[in-house]
């Protein structure tokens, strides 16, 4: 195939081969060649590398049905328990919801995902099978992993370890958890829970952190104390830590130097915190950073809409970034960035002006669109697309182009 024609992060106008899922070489364009075999006509649009949404709830979404005023409390268990007198009364069944809401994505550029799925006493598998089934529907369209998630604590309920277990004997690639100290009351129980069952299936930790300053701090470096005893460097992430920023200044420098050391990646979905960790010195230190859209138009916020490119210009909106390196920056944390924590085959982002992804040998998940420059495309935001997931066309236009 011969991508012809197109701006790689907003270069020079270059023709683009592909061999297989990979790119062989890239060209500067020539007008007069006549290529044969099949092309994909550029026409000057930018190409980028596909995004990737690496913190997204597909379990909870109610992308595509009316509109619902939101009715959720203030809390994570408030929320949680508006989400369960909900999820069930839902227009469409869930199944459908959640293979529609990965379409929409994939559609608007998204080729990898890591989503999570909730298990509980409540939902036990019903959640985590519908995400599965649609991983299962799109899988020569997207990488899809599954985080198996304790949305509701894994103590406060009896038999929430039990179903866990379940999901990751049916397939988990993450377990997930969630604020061990204000949620479990317990970071021990909490985190042995998580580490444990990492351990016996030997898949990687994510855990879900909304506590505040001090708190949690705490939290954190009892994740990266297990981290380190466990030899588990590469496969833990942080999500959320909205707050890790706001105790000091020697304290967040700390934490991004240990998990540059420990290999802890972060990913966020653009809150408007002013506590975080900053961005700019996280991917300086070589933290692998990814984003995400979290829930969608669900029981939890009334936000989302399956389009990272909208989610990048979020991301540089609440980091108050200007310049055209630092939003050309949230572009690359929203693409290679999240791809990184997904595969370790794809390497860190290597500092603030790191454009990586569109080189020979780089996976050709692709994403070609309108705009005058990368920094143009996030504010503007074209619905001129096309996405290309392992060297094969798989959506134009917003639509899914089926093969």
């Amino acid at each position: 195939m011969l991508i012809r024609d197109v701006r790689p992060w907003g270069g020079e106008r270059s023709d683009v081969e592909l061999s297989g899922d990979r790119i062989a070489a890239i060209r500067p364009h020539d007008p007069g060649a006549q290529p044969t075999g099949e092309v994909v006509e550029g026409r000057g649009r930018l190409l980028l590398p596909s995004f990737s949404d690496v913190h997204v709830h597909l379990d909870s979404t109610r992308i595509g049905l009316p509109f619902r005023p939101h009715t959720g409390g203030p809390g994570v268990w408030t929320m949680m328990l508006n989400d369960r007198r909900n999820w069930r009364t839902a227009e469409v069944p869930l199944e459908e919801r959640v293979a529609g809401t990965l379409e929409r994505m994939i559609a608007r550029g998204t080729t990898r995902v890591r989503s999570y799925a909730q298990v509980d006493v409540d939902c036990k598998l019903e959640k985590f099978d519908a995400v599965l089934a649609a991983k299962e529907k799109f899988a020569g369209l997207a990488d899809v992993q599954i985080m198996t998630f304790p949305q509701a604590g894994i103590l406060r309920e009896k038999g929430t370890v039990e179903y866990l277990e379940a999901s990751l004997k049916a397939g988990a690639e993450v377990i997930g958890g969630i604020d061990p100290c204000s949620l479990d009351r317990d970071p021990k129980g909490h985190l042995d829970v998580v580490f444990g069952l990492a351990e016996k299936y030997q898949v990687e930790v994510d855990i879900h952190l909304h506590e505040p300053g001090h708190l949690g701090v705490f939290s954190t470096d009892l994740v990266l104390e297990r981290t380190r005893a466990l030899g588990m460097q590469g496969k833990v992430t942080m999500s959320h830590a909205y707050e890790l920023g706001s105790v000091s200044e020697s304290v967040s420098r700390r934490i991004i130097d240990d998990f540059a050391e420990l290999d802890v990646a972060m990913a966020t979905v653009a809150p408007p915190d002013r506590g975080q960790l900053s961005l700019v010195a996280l991917t300086e230190a070589g933290v692998r950073v990814g984003l995400g859209e979290d829930g969608q138009r669900d029981y939890w916020s009334p936000y989302g809409n399956c389009d990272m490119l909208d989610r990048t210009w979020q991301l540089a909106f609440t980091n108050n970034f200007r310049r055209d390196e630092l939003i050309e920056m949230s572009l690359a944390v929203a693409t290679v960035g999240g791809a990184s924590i997904m595969s370790h085959e794809v390497a860190r982002l290597a500092g603030v002006a790191d454009r990586p992804g569109l080189s020979a040998g780089d996976r050709a998940d692709l994403l070609l669109v309108d705009g005058e420059t990368p920094a143009s495309a996030v504010m503007d935001r074209g619905t001129d697309r096309t996405v290309l997931h392992d060297g094969a066309v798989v959506a134009d236009r917003l639509a899914l182009v089926h093969r």
